[in-house]
């Protein structure tokens, strides 16, 4: 069996300046495609509230779907790193509720959790680590607090972002995702924490990227964040086979002598 990717493995790239690749995954389809692919982490994102549950946005996410796409991705994988994202609600109201929670995804198959938040969620994440929890932090746009930063923006000043940044370094986490955080401010971050950084809109300078799984690969044509870039149109190369076979099937073409028994 392949060695599992783990935390010191992502510490060490990031030690030998070799950039670290994560990328979402939510089913054994996407899971066994992204480990086929050599990435080193797949996230199970609360994402999937807008890639696969049709939401608008991530909050109405719940705990039992995060477990459900967990177990999956972990099932399904032997290599990659696998992170569960704790969903809206799991995390900010109750730290003992937190703790079961994150404790939950690591039975669920996961290796580690990411919650988003600065300096507010530094007790949660002392005790999850002290249990033995790796935790990733998420810093820069939070998606969770869509309805506080009033769409995809940062509301927080360079110096609040390299105090979220080193309090959270502080508390324990073994990365940190920064999300559209200026390139300048990223790099700051990067060389100041001693822990991996994961961008997303973040510019070059952190040590590694992350992008969603349906995102990068097209299948919504509508999604055209400045961070984002397409590695294969899905959605047209999809639409167009779709097309062929209706009028294949339309037209009396297929089934072929082929495909009959």
């Amino acid at each position: 069996m392949p060695k599992r990717t783990t935390i010191r493995d992502i510490q060490a790239k990031a030690n030998d300046g070799q950039k670290i690749s994560m990328v979402t995954a939510y089913d054994a389809f996407s899971a066994k495609l992204v480990e086929e692919a050599g990435i080193d982490i797949a996230l199970v994102g609360d994402s999937v509230g807008t890639t696969l549950q049709g939401r608008n946005d991530t909050l109405g996410v719940e705990m039992e779907d995060m477990l459900y796409h967990a177990e999956i991705v972990a099932r399904s994988t032997e290599r990659i790193l696998v992170i569960g994202d704790l969903p809206f609600g799991s995390y900010q109201v109750n730290e003992d509720e937190a703790m079961q929670n994150a404790v939950a995804f690591l039975k669920a198959g996961a290796h580690a959790v990411k919650l988003e938040g600065g300096a507010s969620v530094m007790p949660i994440i002392e005790r999850m680590c002290e249990a033995g929890i790796p935790v990733m932090g998420h810093l820069g746009f939070t998606p969770q607090s869509v309805n506080i930063t009033s769409g995809p923006r940062v509301n927080k000043s360079r110096d609040e972002l390299m105090e979220d940044a080193e309090s959270l370094a502080d508390a324990g986490v073994f990365a940190l995702v920064l999300e559209m955080v200026p390139a300048k401010i990223a790099q700051e971050i990067t060389n100041a924490v001693g822990i991996p950084t994961i961008g997303i809109g973040a510019g070059a300078h952190t040590n590694g990227q992350v992008l969603v799984f349906h995102d990068m690969l097209g299948f919504s044509p509508d999604f055209n964040p400045k961070f984002l870039k397409r590695y294969m149109d899905f959605h047209g190369q999809a639409l167009g086979a779709l097309k062929q076979y209706k009028e294949e099937v339309e037209q009396g073409k297929f089934p072929g002598e082929e495909h009959s028994y």
